[in-house]
């Protein structure tokens, strides 16, 4: 008899306490700085590759004043920005915006590029392995699972490394783990991965 698992254990909700920073501690502590309203620059500009946890930060400080993807802001949109900027760097305020290149290589107005160089710009570096690792283990252990270090190794070596995917390669283990009752193993692991390719 198959037994079936239900979701108990969501993912928490992004905030800045559960983002694990590796070499971005600065940032994180510059968007708490952002979050109080106690941020010394008109602009904030994040900027890095797929999958190294913008969207994270971006939820955890989500309000009026933030702009995800703004390569993709059309021109309408793009002096809306610029003006946004200019009204807030008078009034005091700040805006969180971020992207996928520095300002320069935007496929943006000059204007808008040069404000959004005005302020900090952080580049959002990718977790080490190492500290992808202790991420899977505190996150496994946060659920209750206990995950081998060779499983955990496998999946550093032969899956894609961003947060998202190793956390849905997480989930699909637990599921897996408790409608077979088995414990997570290696084979379990290569056997999950291939449902999840079908």
């Amino acid at each position: 008899m198959r037994q079936l698992a239900l979701g108990i254990s969501p993912p928490p909700q992004p905030t800045l306490d559960n983002f694990v920073p590796g070499a971005n501690a600065e940032l994180v502590a510059r968007l708490r700085e952002f979050q109080g309203n106690n941020f010394a620059e008109s602009v904030l500009y994040l900027w890095g590759e797929a999958g190294s946890g913008k969207s994270h930060l971006l939820i955890a400080c989500a309000g009026p004043n933030v702009v995800d993807d703004v390569e993709t802001l059309d021109e309408t949109s793009q002096i809306g920005l610029f003006n946004k900027i200019n009204e807030l760097r008078q009034s005091g305020g700040a805006v969180l915006v971020a992207g996928n290149a520095p300002p320069p290589q935007l496929p943006l107005r000059e204007d808008l590029k040069s404000r959004l160089a005005w302020g900090l710009v952080y580049h959002v570096k990718p977790l080490t392995d190492d500290e992808r690792a202790t991420y899977l283990r505190s996150e496994a252990e946060r659920r209750g699972m206990r995950v081998p270090d060779e499983v955990i190794g496998y999946l550093l070596r032969h899956v894609r490394r961003d947060l998202p995917t190793l956390v849905a390669i997480l989930d699909k283990l637990d599921r897996a783990s408790l409608e077979k009752q088995h414990p997570i193993t290696l084979p379990l692991l290569k056997t999950a991965l291939k449902e999840m390719e079908e």
